[in-house]
């Protein structure tokens, strides 16, 4: 499967933060939001990753991650020079999909929970057209709304309604059949002048094609596209990797643990950081792992 993370935009919601720089590379505690996406994909098993944003920003994501070879992944990059919606991220990568299966997040979600690799997993295993996933919210309106019957099956979705059928929003996660670029591109501009994701899956849905996979609440999803969002996903990652020892969206760990690098390449990229925290962190998990002590909450995400 195939990995996108969409890092476009303009970021206006978070104006003045975002007149220096991509939203998505603003700080989320201890790392760039973009390390949170990016580390979901990759405890999917996606190693293969395209990263779509801003062409002025391009060089600043090439610096952070270069090739993607020093994570044992294949990172490239495509500019998109403006906001065209969501589901423009297929025209744009439709050279990286290549009729493939593949994985679209946005770049300013969070997700956290100790089930989430195994059942991301496990919906990329039984992929048959597309896979979206339903959030518990206290306020749907704000997002797109997922309907399901007393069966728990998929009957409708809405972007935005103003009396949403239900509380059971769409979170910026997708999966796709290698047929999603062909759909995208029977699509037409909304009222707002966008490409929308909601047309897509609604293309799915009327094949019988979309199954909606509910996240429950043993996981945490965060949008982090507002001042008082990035604010609380901050206070999160640090209260969570306070009172557990761990680090969340830490992608040289993951990178290790999922077997895309070797425990000295891990340390080796910690070192590389040995006056930070961060660094420290990622060569102790390093040596722990050489030691044959994997941290048991992780083994359980894994």
């Amino acid at each position: 499967m195939k990995g996108i993370i969409l890092a476009g935009g303009n970021g206006t919601r978070l104006q003045p933060l975002t007149f220096v720089g991509s939203k998505q590379l603003a700080p989320v505690y201890d790392k760039p939001m973009i390390y949170y996406p990016l580390s979901v994909l990759m405890l999917a098993g996606i190693q293969d990753i395209l990263i779509i944003t801003r062409p002025a920003e391009l060089p600043v994501f090439r610096s952070l991650f270069g090739d993607g070879r020093q994570l044992g992944l294949s990172i490239d990059y495509a500019g998109q020079d403006e906001p065209r919606g969501i589901a423009d991220a297929f025209r744009v990568g439709a050279d990286h999909i290549r009729g493939e299966e593949c994985a679209l997040i946005l770049g300013d979600n969070l997700f956290h929970g100790a089930n989430l690799p195994s059942l991301l997993r496990r919906s990329a295993r039984k992929l048959r057209g597309c896979v979206l996933f339903g959030h518990q919210v206290a306020d749907p309106q704000r997002f797109g709304v997922a309907e399901i019957d007393a069966r728990g099956r998929l009957v409708s979705i809405e972007e935005k309604p103003e009396r949403p059928r239900s509380n059971l929003a769409i979170p910026g996660l997708y999966f796709f059949d290698g047929g999603v670029v062909d759909v995208t591109k029977g699509l037409t501009p909304s009222a707002r002048g966008e490409l929308e994701i909601t047309d897509v899956l609604r293309a799915y849905l009327e094949e019988g094609t979309a199954e909606l996979v509910w996240l429950g609440r043993g996981v945490t999803w965060l949008d982090t596209g507002t001042h008082e969002t990035l604010l609380d996903a901050a206070r999160f990652v640090r209260d969570v990797q306070h009172r557990q020892g761990t680090r969340l969206g830490c992608i040289e760990e993951i990178a290790m643990y999922m077997g895309f690098i070797q425990p000295e390449d891990c340390h080796a990229l910690g070192a590389g950081m040995g006056n930070s925290p961060y660094g420290q962190y990622v060569m102790e998990r390093a040596r722990d792992f050489s030691l044959g002590l994997p941290p048991v909450e992780f083994m359980e995400e894994i």
